[in-house]
């Protein structure tokens, strides 16, 4: 049954919760996070306690609380992912967390999908967009300016798997073959893919309103429909029909358009491989991206090299319809380099200003954004950025977030 929320309701839903967060002391809880969290975060939060407290004076204030998973959660707790972080990040309706480490051998198949899927976070946004003065190995990162959904919930990452001549495979491919007449090699593993109309309409509606909430002239439905015809397929034509459904005051379907959308968002689908070859030759004819989970996972990296990597690249998990969002660094926890003050804050410093604008704070957002264009621009970075440009000096993790502080205390 499907049970999501219509446009209209969806968009009532996104007020209300930019609602909840028009007060003085909202509480949001954090994870420090594994490995370099442990020099990251407290950059990260100095940079946020600067662009709040200019943006508002003494008129607001994050009241941080911590909450544990990974590997601190393990030593302290004896668990990686304690239920008192799910039910923090539940009832406060947001939360932001460093990036964590992957269980070896047991356990939790991977934490960050473990907070997604309990707390239901269906929409993985990735805003991409270079900033000027960060080397790239392409010609023009400045055409880059995506904003990209990935659904979060199902595909591959909530499938099942049966392991190579086991006895469990053993019988399902008994029951394919008598069933279905499935002609699979014995010696295969098996999984299942599960791709709903549920989880696919309410990642593109959400997709189709941020396109229209930011103006947006474009959005692609990025699939591989053309092999995964009743999973993928079916996301790209769920898809189309939402849009002639709820979205046909502002959007329109390639096939209706006859070439000339006018004043519309032009909705138009892509072949993952063949876009992942499109961003590379010409992505500024992209705005907004809706996409599979495994699809948007690949892409969502491809495109953060295009910008100079995963260190500056964002992430938020978002459940639009109950207001509920864990933002986060997109990068991995680099424990060589952990504790040595080196790391770059900049990917859990721009999680944070996603944060701030789906919280409502945008002076606060806008202040971060700026201090990061200067910093970057002026060269005055952390090591990872600094390679290949002559005018660079490069800083610690503690002092290029001083320096993001000092430009956001110096603007008017």
């Amino acid at each position: 049954m499907n049970e999501n929320l219509s446009r209209k309701d969806l968009e009532l839903a996104i007020q209300k919760t930019r609602d909840s967060f028009d007060t003085d002391k909202p509480v949001v809880p954090f994870i420090e996070g594994d490995g370099i969290g442990i020099d990251i975060w407290p950059a990260s939060q100095r940079v946020f306690d600067a662009a709040v407290e200019k943006a508002y004076t003494n008129g607001r204030k994050i009241e941080w609380q911590e909450v544990l998973a990974g590997q601190k959660a393990f030593d302290n707790v004896n668990e990686w992912l304690p239920e008192k972080t799910i039910e923090m990040f539940d009832e406060f309706g947001i939360g932001i967390k460093g990036p964590l480490t992957t269980p070896v051998g047991g356990g939790i198949r991977s934490i960050n999908v473990a907070i997604r899927q309990k707390l239901d976070l269906y929409a993985c946004l990735r805003p991409l967009r270079w900033f000027k003065g960060v080397e790239t190995p392409t010609k023009n990162p400045g055409n880059v300016d995506i904003a990209l959904f990935r659904e979060n919930t199902e595909d591959v990452y909530s499938g099942k798997e049966l392991e190579v001549n086991s006895e469990d495979v053993g019988k399902l491919n008994k029951f394919l073959k008598e069933e279905f007449n499935w002609e699979i090699r014995h010696d295969s593993g098996i999984g299942i893919k599960p791709i709903s109309k549920t989880a696919s309409e309410r990642l593109i509606r959400s997709a189709l309103n941020y396109a229209v909430e930011n103006n947006k002239k474009n959005l692609a439905i990025v699939h591989k429909g053309n092999i995964m015809k009743f999973t993928e397929g079916a996301f790209r034509a769920w898809g189309y029909e939402l849009v002639k459904n709820e979205f046909s005051d502002v959007a329109i379907s390639w096939e209706d358009c006859s070439g000339d959308a006018g004043d519309k968002i032009l909705v138009q689908d892509v072949i993952a491989d063949a876009f992942l070859q499109q961003v590379l030759i010409k992505p500024q004819e992209f705005d907004v991206i809706a996409t599979t989970n495994l699809n948007g996972d690949y892409a969502s990296d491809a495109l953060a090299a295009q910008i100079g990597g995963i260190g500056i690249s964002p992430g938020g998990n978002i459940n639009y319809e109950n207001g509920k969002s864990v933002f986060e660094a997109t990068h991995g926890t680099a424990p060589k380099h952990a504790g040595q003050d080196k790391a770059n804050p900049g990917s859990l410093i721009l999680s944070g200003e996603m944060m701030f604008r789906y919280m409502g704070w945008n002076e606060a957002a806008d202040l971060i954004i700026k201090a990061m264009e200067k910093s970057i621009s002026e060269g005055n970075v952390t090591y990872d950025l600094a390679r290949g440009r002559s005018d660079a000096k490069t800083l610690s993790s503690s002092n290029f977030a001083a320096n993001l502080v000092e430009n956001i205390e110096g603007f008017k």
